[in-house]
């Protein structure tokens, strides 16, 4: 128990170095979240009072990481085949005032680096000042583009390290780049801004590690899918934390990464190949057996993503998901926004050009992929026994 509590002290320099080496980059730096990784990144490189382009259907968190640092999101809408943003968009989007623009492999479907480095670089030349590439990798862990893994294009990728990703440390994000510059000075800025977490919250992350393992219990989870859904008991903490209609960080959104997270990360690498094989052995799965519905539209299956979701669109999923429930199968709903939708960004941009992400936040639903065929084979039986919806 004593172990659990002082894990390695050494743990989050080892897990950004075994993180580098897993996602072929030369740097790797830790962060209480993803969205603190990215704020601070804006903050180290001075980019300030700028448009960063994003996709309208993704995390809101990001968008609120843009806010945060002083900056002001330009929305742009997704396409339904990969629901990665539309690449003829964003060349139409990049302004005088665009520093950055986030490219978000959805789901783990990667998007077209190599057209993206051309429309960046035209407008580089067009504009005459750098303009920041930025890889979302929080759904797309060594995701590749014809080969190559999407998080070595740009300048730096993002991960996103919570519990719900591929790769989780419970809670954490990280920054990868191959830019020695841009490395130094997201370290110095983490160092001089971030501070040392109260011992107490290695005591509560660890009992969270043991209500989360409870949780997911096959025994459990029922009891825990009921309390959330039909009780205000979970879902009034649920919402407390995460309220993502509200521009807002975490409290702890400054303190540095736990050792007992790091660990968590450095045990969850070395599962990377078998997670990895297990996503992609259940998307397989899927698209050759899935017991579909009329109207359901399955996604594509693409060379080189890795299905950190398999998303389905239906059309109507508040029924599909009430009736897969009755039979024990809580089916996910990833992003349920549009974000320029959203109240507290209607007022920059209102949404009506984001027709597609504004579907996509009413149609989409998850089927779980974490277990490979075997769970695989279980959802479609249950879908196969379940009244149409």
């Amino acid at each position: 128990m004593l172990a659990a509590i002082t894990p390695d002290k050494s743990a989050v320099e080892k897990f950004e170095v075994e993180f580098a080496r897993t996602f072929e980059a030369k740097y790797a730096l830790a962060f209480p979240y993803g969205r603190s990784a990215l704020w601070s990144l804006f903050k180290a490189m001075d980019i300030h009072g700028a448009e960063i382009i994003m996709p309208a259907y993704t995390c809101v968190v990001v968008a609120h990481a843009i806010v945060l640092s002083g900056n002001t999101p330009r929305f742009v809408d997704i396409m339904l085949h990969d629901y990665n943003m539309d690449l003829n968009q964003v060349a139409e989007a990049i302004t005088r005032k665009t520093r950055a623009i986030i490219a978000t492999h959805l789901f783990g479907y990667p998007l077209d680096i190599d057209r993206l480095a051309e429309i960046v670089q035209e407008a580089e030349d067009r504009f005459g000042h750098k303009i920041w590439v930025i890889q979302d990798c929080a759904h797309s862990f060594g995701a590749k583009w014809k080969g190559r893994q999407v998080c070595r294009a740009g300048n730096a990728a993002l991960f996103g390290l919570n519990i719900s990703k591929m790769i989780t440390s419970i809670f954490g994000g990280m920054i990868t780049t191959n830019d020695k510059v841009l490395y130094e000075k997201l370290k110095d800025y983490r160092n001089a801004h971030f501070k040392k977490p109260r011992f107490s919250k290695t005591i509560y992350r660890l009992l969270y590690i043991m209500a989360i393992y409870l949780a997911f219990n096959e025994s459990i989870y029922p009891l825990i899918y009921w309390l959330q859904e039909k009780t205000l008991i979970l879902n009034r903490w649920i919402k407390a934390y995460h309220l993502d209609d509200r521009i807002h960080f975490p409290p702890d959104h400054l303190d540095r990464m736990l050792p007992i997270e790091a660990s968590v990360g450095l045990a969850q690498l070395k599962k990377y190949p078998e997670i990895l094989n297990k996503r992609k052995e259940a998307a397989v799965f899927y698209d050759k057996n899935l017991h579909s519905r009329e109207g359901w539209i399955k996604p594509l299956l693409l060379d080189g993503a890795t299905y950190s979701h398999y998303v389905v669109r239906v059309p109507k999923r508040k029924k599909a998901m009430q009736e897969m429930a009755k039979k024990g199968i809580q089916l996910g709903r990833v992003i349920e926004y549009s974000i320029p939708n959203m109240a507290a960004y209607k007022s920059l941009d209102g949404g009506a050009h984001a027709i597609n992400s504004l579907r996509c936040s009413i149609e989409t639903i998850n089927l779980p992929t974490w277990g490979g065929e075997f769970v695989a084979k279980k959802v479609n039986k249950l879908l196969i026994t379940t009244k149409a919806c």
